[in-house]
């Protein structure tokens, strides 16, 4: 609970004194800017007491602090009795030891930084609290009546008491039922009555400002000598007549007696200046004021020339986006030329083209018919220098690695047609090879040639051209494949081939011999195996194996 560090002498002030009449209704009460407090004399239980503060929108009183004692003391004005306070014990018995001895506060808490219990022990069951004449602390049992009760009501805000004025008594009604005329501070829904004006107001929140004020259902001020007429600006009579007015930039609200601004409750959609005791309507940026001066619609500002956008605009609600053409991506506000090679999966050249992108690759490689993202190893010529690294060179398919005293590690073409792979006709290209078949017949299966019928005769030959490109070409005879051997294979393989050489040297010896015979009239001259002579001679005959005579 909020409390006002008033004085005692200014709080004192606010009592309110019931003038009786109506059952329950409280025979004093006090009011200051938030809570109000009412002393009810009626023997009731603790619990019909709690119930009775309810229906008049409070609760039994809070006594938290000396400020809320001295306006107990006020209110019993020297009368002897008891009056329930809001503690009640929620355990089974109390506790000495504890500020509050173990009891709540019908509030449901334990706050407080005040307590003036009278002396007692340790006691059980069904505890209340009462404060006696002497302001003292009391438990009691809750069933057993009471003289009275103190009722709290708590208020978000409060109206100020109308200034008195010379000869106007005003009697004030609060909302829980205390009457009287020297309140300080009155609750929201407070009735304040001028019988000599004929004049009831009531304590009612501002709708524009939310500010709480005395006010009429009457629209307009009423007589000035009593609270300026209810005029939030100057209070003036012409004719006997009590008028309103508010100083510049501000107009009278429809009550007629506050001032607000001319903006408000202005129909302009968007935003509202004030211009003298007038205003304007303005709109936001990207929109236009209508012609009904107050909607706001929205304004093309693609229309705009010079263009808004470098390259695309497109209008929007209240403003505008810019964008690029295809090709192009904003960058920092400005459209700048992209290429779509950044993404590319190209495994070594990419190139832009209107749709998209395309592959190629660097000399020495060509696209891979299966793969174009791909670039394989090509040799257009008979040679071209190997693709090496650190560790390996590498040659197109159609080319063997070889070394060149001068270029270092080179490809040389494979002679496909050296190795029989067509049946009849052969050409030989870097990488690859072509078969061509006699007249009368036709290629079959890249490399066989099968006769054609006589109708067929007539027509051209069919030939193919098998290289490196998506057909693999099919020889007649497999070419061997490179295998590594054994080093015992090789060596019995190199005995082999050298005993192969020496019987072919002695079956050459023995038929050298045999051809060697005894003079006769005619001379045979042998030389050696690339160049043989015969003709008649006149002599013996003499052989060598050398050409040359002995």
């Amino acid at each position: 609970m909020r409390r006002l560090p008033l004085p005692l002498p200014l709080l004192l002030a606010g009592l309110g004194l019931g003038l009786g009449g109506e059952p329950l209704a409280p025979s004093g009460a006090q009011c200051l800017e938030h809570d109000c407090f009412g002393i009810f004399w009626a023997a009731l239980p603790f619990a019909e007491a709690s119930e009775a503060c309810e229906r008049g929108g409070g609760h039994l009183m809070t006594v938290r602090s000396t400020v809320a004692e001295d306006a107990i003391a006020l209110l019993v004005q020297n009368r002897s009795g008891r009056l329930w306070l809001g503690l009640s014990l929620p355990v089974p018995c109390t506790e000495p030891a504890k500020r509050l001895r173990g009891f709540q506060w019908v509030t449901g808490d334990r706050r407080t930084d005040y307590s003036n219990w009278a002396p007692s022990g340790r006691r059980c069951g069904e505890r209340c609290v009462a404060v006696s004449r002497e302001l003292r602390w009391e438990e009691r049992r809750c069933e057993q009546p009471a003289d009275g009760f103190l009722c709290e009501y708590n208020y978000a805000g409060s109206c100020p008491r109308l200034p008195p004025a010379e000869g106007i008594p005003v009697a004030y009604t609060t909302p829980f039922g205390a009457r009287g005329g020297d309140f300080l501070a009155l609750p929201p829904r407070s009735v304040a009555v001028i019988p000599e004006m004929d004049l009831e107001l009531r304590c009612e929140e501002d709708g524009e400002s939310g500010v709480l004020r005395w006010g009429h259902a009457v629209p307009g001020a009423w007589p000035c000598r009593l609270a300026n007429g209810g005029c939030e600006g100057a209070c003036s009579e012409e004719d006997g007549r009590p008028r309103c007015s508010c100083p510049d930039s501000k107009v009278l609200a429809p009550d007629g007696r506050t001032c607000g601004s001319p903006c408000a409750g202005a129909p302009c959609q968007h935003h509202c200046v004030v211009a003298g005791s007038s205003f304007l309507c303005m709109c936001d940026s990207g929109y236009r004021l209508a012609a009904d001066g107050s909607s706001c619609e929205d304004d093309d500002d693609c229309a705009v020339v010079p263009s808004l956008c470098e390259q695309v605009c497109v209008n929007t609600e209240g403003g505008f986006e810019c964008h690029c053409h295809h090709g192009y991506k904003m960058v920092e506000g400005r459209c700048r030329p992209f290429s779509r090679c950044y993404e590319a999966p190209c495994m070594q050249q990419c190139e832009d083209v209107p749709d998209g992108y395309r592959c190629g690759c660097s000399p020495g490689y060509a696209i891979d018919p299966q793969d174009p993202t791909r670039c394989l190893l090509h040799c257009n010529r008979s040679q071209c220098d190997a693709v090496c690294d650190d560790h390996t060179c590498e040659c197109p398919e159609g080319f063997l690695l070889d070394v060149d005293a001068d270029k270092g590690f080179v490809c040389i073409d494979l002679d496909e047609c050296s190795m029989n792979f067509c049946q009849q006709n052969c050409t030989n290209h870097p990488g690859g090879y072509e078969c061509h078949c006699h007249a009368g017949y036709q290629l079959l299966n890249k490399n066989h040639c099968v006769k054609t019928t006589e109708e067929e005769e007539g027509e051209e030959a069919f030939s193919g051209d098998f290289g490196p490109g998506p057909q693999t070409p099919i020889p007649s005879r497999t070419p061997p494949k490179m295998e590594h051997l054994h080093p015992g294979m090789l060596v019995g393989i190199a005995v082999g081939v050298l005993s192969a050489a020496l019987a072919l040297l002695a079956l050459g010896y023995h038929l050298a011999k045999k051809r060697c015979r005894p003079p006769t009239t005619m001379d045979y001259k042998c030389s050696g195996p690339h160049e043989k002579e015969m003709g008649l001679q006149p002599v013996a005959s003499r052989c060598t194996t050398s050409g040359q005579k002995l």
